[in-house]
């Protein structure tokens, strides 16, 4: 598809899979890679060529890899497209790329960005096939979405490849905005809606933006998407609460440590506005998990009525 494509084979590694060693690292033709950097080379000619296939490569397309490693998935990019953005954090693996296409029909073709994929820019691109790290699979994914800005994907999952396609017509939703909220809400997916936005870090960075919003609505000029822009981003959530634990989210909603002091009027103000969203849509006692899209996107809706925006 122009516009943007994700494809990725999952490979078997260790008890998962066959090209980790045991140990941290692994030396290949005199080059020791590190597990810790998600370094697993693609060796089998045969999978290499079922992801060439299964990835509905055009011979016209630009295509966008990540990790090239020794270029083994590369060349066969190169043969099926038109050019090949290969990104690679490191800088050993860049030199062995440069060296094993250098003086090749291929290298014409080929352009090589060192650097990590979810800080630097990127290109324009018409697909994107990986054998990414699997560390980096949810933020990667993310990046690419954002990266496109009118792609808004159902994912189509079998044992080995995921597929991710827009979904037509485009379902009418700020990605920014939906990617804040699903990161307040999946932060603990089996504690329920109502002890989530009790929190006091949430309450405080969603407050900050609402209030953010209603000085720029009153300013006469009103607000532009850069002025939307500078206000506080609640999808930098995930950096915040990612310090919180994850586990043992299956028993009570402990909201010990979670309720505003009484004595903050206006804290609790808005508290009973985030609430009564909560409470008006029934989604109080509910849980992420067991919320469907479109039910995420009518709680959306109705926190953007009442003035609350994620972005």
């Amino acid at each position: 598809m122009a516009g943007g494509k994700i494809k990725r084979e999952k490979l078997q590694r260790g008890g998962r899979g066959g090209t980790a060693a045991a140990s941290n690292s692994h030396f290949q033709g005199g080059i020791p890679f590190h597990k810790s950097k998600g370094q697993h080379i693609l060796k089998n000619p045969l999978l290499v060529d079922s992801i060439i296939q299964k990835s509905g490569i055009k011979s016209t397309d630009i295509i966008l890899e990540i990790g090239p490693g020794t270029g083994n998935l590369t060349k066969k990019l190169l043969e099926a497209g038109k050019s090949v953005i290969a990104v690679e954090l490191d800088p050993r693996m860049v030199l062995e790329l440069q060296r094993r296409f250098q003086g090749t029909p291929y290298s014409s073709r080929l352009k090589v960005i060192q650097g990590d994929v979810l800080k630097c820019d990127l290109p324009y691109f018409d697909i994107c096939v990986a054998n990414i790290p699997y560390q980096i699979s949810s933020p990667l994914t993310f990046k690419l979405l954002s990266h496109r800005p009118l792609f808004r994907p159902p994912p189509k999952v079998d044992s080995s490849v995921v597929r991710i396609e827009p979904r037509k017509p485009l379902p009418p939703v700020n990605f920014k905005e939906w990617d804040g909220l699903v990161r307040i809400c999946f932060n603990r997916k089996n504690k329920t809606l109502g002890s989530l936005f009790r929190q006091k870090t949430v309450l405080s960075l969603l407050e900050k933006n609402y209030k953010t919003l209603q000085a720029l609505q009153l300013t006469p000029e009103g607000f532009s998407d850069d002025d939307k822009e500078m206000a506080m981003c609640v999808s930098a959530l995930g950096d915040t609460l990612g310090d919180m634990n994850m586990d043992g989210d299956e028993g009570k909603d402990e909201e010990e440590d979670m309720e505003m002091d009484d004595g903050e009027t206006k804290a609790s103000d808005f508290k009973d506005k985030v609430l009564d969203v909560l409470k008006l849509g029934g989604f109080e006692d509910k849980r992420a998990s067991k919320l469907s899209q479109a039910d995420f996107m009518h709680l959306l809706s109705l926190f953007n009525k009442a003035g609350i925006h994620f972005s």
